[in-house]
């Protein structure tokens, strides 16, 4: 058991979690800003290979910036968003592409060979950072982000999004908690990071059952994980769900969010970094919970408020055998 008094040394950063942006700068010696790429790619239950209308959550309006919702070239949209991050973020050591939008691996390795290298071209852009779907996913293209990663920073982030099959049929998520593991057995130990998702709120979960999802977490050999409250966005099927039936939803409200994911945090290995606890979604397309208008680093800061106040960090309930 962690020592119970005394906060883990995160990265001589002063916060008491381990977060993944003091990783990056201890390692890379600076920020590291992502630049959002959209490559035109689909999800295998949008196109019917395993579905239609995707997950009941998901609008990729909700987090895709302006400028690549033109779809222009990778190059162009390169350009624009660098052109943006570069006057937003001045102390930024180097930028990676970010493939976002939909699953950024479900395609002929070949064809998705020519859009990663494309971005890895420009002369700004020192790595990748790759979302997908974690049964979207083989050895061959496993073996090309090991060769890559000789060279460049390679980073593949997976949906996981629920440790509960139940939850993920009932999103129309079309993969299993199994694949999640699956996938990341099968992408650590090869020079690359590995990341995950893990959504909070979904209808009919009890906050007993997703806080319980930590002790699965804890078992998975990822290097980092982002934490997402659930958030209905117009577009989505949820959105009608939602409408329909607002009785099968149950929402954190902001200041219970904050308790709950630091109850989360709390008995979460200490080596597994934080790369954020909160989603943010455009007002404009948002419907539900309404949380006002703070934004996300207010809503970190918060965090890192209340983790003092608590006197409590990262692995304080954690224990390895269990």
């Amino acid at each position: 058991m962690i020592d119970a008094n005394t906060p883990p040394n995160f990265w001589d950063s002063g916060r008491r979690y381990n977060a993944y942006v003091d990783y990056l700068k201890q390692t890379y010696g600076g920020r590291i800003q992502k630049v959002s790429i959209n490559a035109d790619f689909t999800c295998p239950n949008r196109d019917g290979s395993l579905g239609r209308g995707g997950c009941t959550f998901c609008n990729n309006d909700s987090f895709t910036p302006s400028y690549v919702r033109e779809n222009p070239s990778i190059t162009t949209q390169l350009e624009k968003g660098l052109k943006f991050l570069k006057k937003r973020y001045k102390r930024t050591a180097k930028f990676v592409g970010y493939f976002q939008a939909y699953t950024n691996t479900y395609g002929d390795l070949e064809d998705l060979k020519k859009v990663y290298e494309e971005a890895l071209a420009h002369p700004d852009i020192e790595g990748l950072v790759i979302g997908t779907r974690p049964d979207c996913i083989n050895e061959a293209q496993l073996d090309y982000f090991e060769a890559l990663a000789k060279e460049h920073l390679i980073v593949l982030e997976y949906g996981i999004e629920s440790c509960y099959n139940d939850t993920l049929d009932s999103v129309n998520r079309g993969h299993s908690f199994e694949d999640s593991v699956r996938a990341i057995k099968m992408s650590v130990g090869r020079g690359f990071h590995v990341g995950g998702h893990l959504m909070f709120g979904f209808p009919n979960d009890s906050r007993e059952r997703m806080l319980a999802q930590v002790a699965l977490i804890n078992e998975l050999p990822l290097d980092s994980i982002k934490f997402h409250q659930l958030q209905v966005v117009k577009g989505t099927i949820m959105a009608k769900e939602y409408k329909d039936h607002p009785e099968q939803f149950n929402f954190f409200d902001r200041e219970e969010y904050i308790d709950f994911v630091i109850d989360f945090v709390e008995r979460l290995r200490p080596e597994l970094q934080i790369q954020r606890f909160t989603s943010e979604a455009p007002p404009a397309i948002k419907i539900a919970p309404n949380w006002g208008m703070v934004r996300g680093d207010t809503l970190l800061s918060q965090i890192e408020k209340r983790l003092e106040e608590r006197n409590t960090w990262q692995g304080k309930l954690f224990s390895s055998s269990h």
